[in-house]
């Protein structure tokens, strides 16, 4: 009889304790703090706003690309916030007219998220404003994005990640998109 009673005391004690983790892990703050932080707000807000663009998908890029971490480097060579490859990042320079541009000034959070910005509003006025063609290619190349339309048919309306070829790609968009969705949840419009 002690065993059982013993037993239940330990099962509704691990249920509570669960219960307990549970609501933590699920709360905003919990969430604000370790899921989802929002660094560098006033930059990703200046230079979203100033390009047109939604700062929660800037954001949302952000995290999915360098869980904010400003010295981020990808294996195949991407830097800073929003993994920019160099050779991206000084065509983009060129374009912005900086003429002092160096490859490493990709690790300063406010160069990253201005140039960022700047290639994906370039992204957004070649592909309608689309954010799945947009987000794709960011990620697999704007050329790949191209033949994509071309050989599929896809229309400016084309919303189906999962008709994207590229498996990387495809997880890229989804994780992008669902980023954006929970800042917005989070931080509000």
């Amino acid at each position: 009889m002690r065993i059982w009673t013993w037993l239940k005391v330990l099962i509704i004690g691990l249920l509570l304790a669960a219960i307990g983790v549970y609501a933590v892990f699920a709360s905003d703050w919990f969430q604000k703090k370790y899921m989802y932080p929002f660094l560098y707000q006033e930059a990703v807000y200046t230079y979203a706003l100033e390009r047109e663009l939604d700062p929660f998908l800037v954001t949302g890029v952000i995290r999915t690309e360098s869980k904010f971490i400003s010295e981020a480097r990808s294996p195949k060579g991407a830097l800073g916030l929003m993994q920019i490859m160099p050779e991206t990042g000084r065509w983009i320079a060129e374009q912005l007219g900086e003429t002092e541009y160096m490859t490493a000034d990709l690790i300063d959070p406010d160069l990253n998220i201005r140039f960022g910005s700047w290639y994906l509003a370039s992204l957004k006025k070649e592909f309608g404003g689309n954010e799945v063609l947009i987000l794709a290619a960011y990620n697999g190349g704007r050329g790949n994005v191209k033949q994509w339309i071309e050989r599929y048919g896809w229309s400016k309306d084309f919303d189906d990640i999962q008709q994207i070829p590229f498996k990387e790609t495809r997880e890229y968009v989804e994780k992008v998109m669902f980023s954006k969705k929970r800042y917005i949840e989070l931080y509000g419009r």
